[in-house]
């Protein structure tokens, strides 16, 4: 097979009407652009002016649409989607979370200096500390000859109460259930020897609690931990299981469900909080992480939410396939699932996408920026991205979790605050928000070792007829046509794959007497005949992945364009899509749907069928 780098000239955009039968000459169509490397301004797009586009646009766009500075304050990079009214998390602490809330063989212990640091941050963050107790922990201090200075916090955000959760639920778990390595360095046993007395006077209850919950850790007992039960019900059942938890235990399926369901949503419609800590919150959540999770407790937070707003809508198509990109985007390589999926809607494969605007801990570009930045809307209820998927002219559809699962989506900030990904990282890639008629299959990326089986147990679960897993670039789906580096590091190399397809035409919903094929293999593109390139790079740039990948729809050829005939074609084939049995024909037939111009004019069509929805 032929490589698919042959340079052709770029094709201009700007001749493209969207909507060439029936124009409407009461709006205002001007051009989107976006700057070249000798920062020339390129025309990839048009856009109408009801739309609130956020990209880099000149001051006569600008001024044409009538938009606010605050709409253009450098929307392109990722970073700035964070919403501002999200609690910043205190840095200082958050690096040492990064440490030590991880699991059993990759946490790095802290320094006694490191330990006393974290420790005088948390008492002088208040605001549950008295003038007379940051005095005598001054002179504790000085007389510790430990360096520090009154008033370090005057420009630093305060620890937040998710924060301590978090923290301290990392130090109980590794002190109670952690190989000997990873357990408390000494000099972290030094530093909370020394500063524990004034912990207890400075700390609130739930925090000592999941700090010494049984009154043994620190050497001096305290009886805030063993009788600690929580304020309300929801609360004393958060409590019980985090018991479990900090123990190094593990809970039931219907223990994990009922916890969720109590404590969730963070934020009442009312504005006013359910009166579950923040705290206790973070601990358990981290605290699942870091105990390594059950398939039952994973399966917990997979299917606690499927019933929130009802039965799911089904689609009236032969084929779904659901995509399961991080929800924290990308920050370093282009991420091509959107391009993909108005390729393989062509030829008849339906597409779901399904994430976020902004996500920690990366923050990086995710799907729902492109569309924001490109135009479309992002808020499709359900019953609405069912349409899409079954609309002729489209064929796929982004959901958000914020229309799709409003509890998990409240706890975006606490997310953030906790700094390590929680089990809903996983979780979350293997969802159904909408189902189908025909045969469905899940992908999903991944990146770190021992969540591969977890993902196909998830989506074995779910009934799918075939499932798959990608170790993607950033742990994305995104394969590459990279050459595999030879420095490259401990564990499965990027462009790996396994999964499960179903045999037979019976009904893949039915587990029990299911007959499935089973693959694992690493795809090597230069053997489907690409010849091997640099990933492109987008540095949490929104505007420069949409501009790739525009780029490669309108028949570009480079790494963009082969990366995304590589992503449609292997994924069709793996999955046992019709057509695609043999891979070299898969990906002809990706090529020819981008070459003809259809997959460009399908995300053409999203964009304008985004605006029609009520």
């Amino acid at each position: 097979m032929r490589a698919l780098l042959t340079p052709e000239p770029t094709l201009s955009f700007s001749s493209i009407q969207i909507n060439s039968r029936n124009p409407n000459p009461s709006r205002t169509w001007t051009s989107l652009h976006f700057l070249n490397r000798d920062g020339r301004h390129r025309l990839v797009g048009r856009k109408p002016r009801f739309i609130a586009t956020r990209a880099v646009l000149d001051s006569a766009t600008i001024e044409q649409l009538g938009l606010k500075e605050s709409d253009t304050r450098n929307p392109s990079l990722s970073s700035t989607y964070r919403n501002s009214k999200l609690l910043k998390p205190n840095q200082t602490v958050l690096e040492a979370q990064a440490r030590v809330c991880t699991g059993p063989t990759q946490t790095r212990p802290l320094s006694e200096e490191q330990t006393f640091k974290v420790l005088d941050t948390i008492l002088r963050s208040g605001p549950f500390l008295s003038y007379n107790l940051t005095s005598f922990f001054y002179y504790y201090l000085n007389y510790l000859k430990i360096l520090t200075v009154r008033g370090e916090l005057k420009d630093e955000e305060q620890v937040s109460k998710a924060q301590l959760g978090a923290f301290f639920a990392g130090m109980t778990i590794r002190a109670n259930a952690f190989p000997e390595a990873t357990q408390w360095s000494e000099g972290e046993r030094c530093a909370m020897k020394k500063i524990w007395p004034l912990l207890v006077r400075a700390l609130p209850p739930d925090v000592i609690f999941i700090a010494d919950p049984e009154g043994s850790i620190m050497g001096l007992g305290s009886a805030v931990g063993p009788q600690f039960v929580g304020n309300g019900t929801s609360e004393m059942r958060l409590v019980g299981a985090l018991r479990e938890i900090l123990a190094g235990g593990h809970l039931g399926y219907e223990e994990i469900q009922g916890v969720l369901k109590d404590v969730l949503t963070l934020k009442l419609e009312d504005g006013k909080s359910n009166g579950v800590s923040e705290s206790l919150l973070s601990a358990f959540l981290i605290g699942q992480r870091m105990n390594r999770e059950t398939d039952r407790e994973l399966k917990a937070y997979c299917l606690a939410f499927d019933d929130e707003l009802g039965p799911a809508p089904v689609a009236d198509v032969r084929s779904l396939t659901h995509y399961g990109e991080p929800y924290d985007g990308n920050t370093r390589y282009f991420r091509s699932t959107l391009f993909v999926a108005a390729v393989r809607s062509c030829y008849g494969e339906s597409s779901l996408l399904h994430g976020v605007e902004w996500m920690p801990p990366k923050g990086g570009v995710t799907e729902e920026q492109m569309l924001k930045l490109m135009g479309a809307k992002t808020n499709l209820s359900l019953h609405q991205g069912k349409k899409f998927i079954e609309a002729e002219e489209v064929g796929f559809a982004y959901i958000s979790k914020r229309e799709a699962r409003p509890s998990l989506y409240s706890l975006i900030g606490l997310r953030e605050q906790i700094k390590k990904r929680p089990s809903l990282a996983t979780t979350e890639k293997v969802q159904q928000f909408i189902r189908a008629k025909g045969r469905e299959s899940i992908v999903a990326g991944f990146y770190h070792e021992g969540y591969e089986e977890p993902l196909l147990m998830l989506m074995k679960r779910r009934g799918v007829h075939s499932g798959l897993v990608v170790k993607g670039e950033e742990g994305a789906l995104s394969m590459t046509t990279r050459l595999r580096s030879a420095s490259t590091s401990k564990g499965l190399p990027v462009n790996h794959c396994s999964g499960f397809r179903s045999v037979g035409i019976e009904s893949a919903c039915e587990v029990d007497g299911v007959s499935r094929q089973s693959f694992r293999l690493e795809v090597n593109a230069m053997d489907y005949g690409f010849e091997p390139t640099d990933t492109p790079r987008t540095d949490r740039s929104v505007s420069k992945n949409i501009e790739l990948g525009l780029a490669a729809l309108r028949g570009e050829k480079g790494p963009a364009y082969d990366r995304i005939v590589l992503n449609a074609g292997i994924v069709d084939h793996l999955l046992g899509c019709d057509g695609a049995e043999d891979v070299s024909l898969a990906l002809e037939r990706a090529k020819e749907a981008i070459d003809s111009g259809k997959a460009h004019k399908r995300l053409l069509n999203y964009i304008k069928m985004s605006h029609k929805v009520k």
